[in-house]
């Protein structure tokens, strides 16, 4: 319906602190944490959405006809384009590939080939549709709307025309591709309900003192994912393999009293860091962990986001965490001590995969 039922940025800080105002230090301290804990980075981080962007592509793809349940590619790990090689996150390959085993296991070739025949701006246009590239409207300021990138984006904003082998990175949700936790979790939730865009709300009711109700908030739909149900369909199904076959790449966080449905993602990031050690060498910046889920699979009712910077798989960082959010909604008890929600990466051994 749009409510949103939880919503958490971390790390945080204590709002109480502003009542009688700030020391400079503080502030300063604040405002210069590199890991930037005044930011609501639900609504405002914005972050390539990775391999949970495959949701879109593979919508596209069926609903433009350019494959359907029994299209089929070929993935030995790799695909050549050009003068360059794009590698598949699992070396040796996935073998035959159909659109529901690509994306139960994630296979980056067959989105490679998708999208060469999609083409980035037909890809864009999904991507509109399914509620990218602008704000969602929550009720909060300073929302933040990512990107879409499209041929004439990069031309205006770089000045350089589109190449086709950027679409290769685009298609998996990498490149230019911009998305902010709350407009992912949309994207699941319309999936999830069935192809209904609504717009996300805080407030749900307002009450007076006495008890009198001033503002109830009701379902307010702001669009229909252009995708046939049939086709939409599929792509559930998918979703589902994902979490509840063995070889999703989510299996290790499925639910044994509920079927959820999900996309793993591991985006990547751009940039290095010196280490701590003081020893010279250099060490990547992890890259950051999705994961992106409704439940239960017929008739859902909650509908989640997770991203954990730096967590580097979706799998084993941030999959667990929706899990355990989503069992703790639809039946409550106490969580866990050994709950992933209570740790800081997830605390569990690596998944497949994204």
């Amino acid at each position: 319906t749009g409510q949103i039922l939880a919503m958490v940025s971390s790390p945080s800080f204590d709002q109480n602190a502003f009542i009688s105002g700030l020391s400079h230090d503080a502030w300063n301290t604040l405002v210069s944490d590199p890991k930037r804990p005044l930011e609501n980075k639900a609504i405002q981080a914005e972050y390539p959405p990775a391999s949970t962007y495959k949701i879109i592509a593979a919508a596209a793809g069926l609903e433009e006809g350019l494959i359907d349940v029994h299209t089929t590619a070929y993935c030995p790990g790799f695909l050549k384009f050009g003068n360059r090689t794009y590698r598949c996150w699992k070396r040796w390959g996935h073998g035959e590939v159909d659109v529901l085993k690509a994306l139960k296991e994630s296979c980056d070739v067959y989105f490679y080939k998708l999208g060469q025949e999609l083409g980035v701006d037909r890809l864009a246009w999904y991507a509109s549709a399914f509620g990218l590239g602008e704000p969602t409207g929550v009720d909060l300021d300073h929302e933040a709307g990512g990107l879409v990138p499209t041929a004439a984006w990069k031309k205006k904003r770089i000045g350089v025309s589109w190449q086709k082998g950027e679409t290769l990175s685009i298609v998996i949700g990498q490149g230019f591709n911009l998305t902010t936790p709350l407009q992912m979790a949309m994207v699941a939730a319309a999936v999830g309900n069935g192809g209904t865009r609504y717009r996300p709300k805080i407030v749900k009711t307002i009450r007076t003192a006495d008890g009198k109700t001033v503002y109830e908030s009701q379902p307010e739909v702001v669009g229909r994912l252009p995708v046939s149900q049939e086709n939409l369909n599929l792509v559930r199904e998918g979703l589902f393999k994902v979490v509840n076959e063995i070889h999703g790449t989510a299996w290790r966080s499925r639910l044994k009293s509920v079927a959820m449905c999900g996309k793993t993602g591991t985006a990547q990031v751009v940039g290095r860091r010196e280490d701590s050690d003081g020893d010279g060498e250099v060490e990547p910046i992890k890259d950051h962990a999705w994961f992106v889920a409704y439940a239960p699979r017929e008739n859902p009712s909650i509908a989640v986001a997770v991203i954990v910077e730096h967590g580097e798989h979706g799998s084993s960082a941030a999959a667990p965490v929706a899990a355990e959010m989503i069992r703790f909604y639809l039946f409550g008890g106490p969580i866990p001590k050994n709950s992933p929600v209570l740790k800081a990466h997830g605390g569990v051994a690596p998944g497949e995969g994204d």
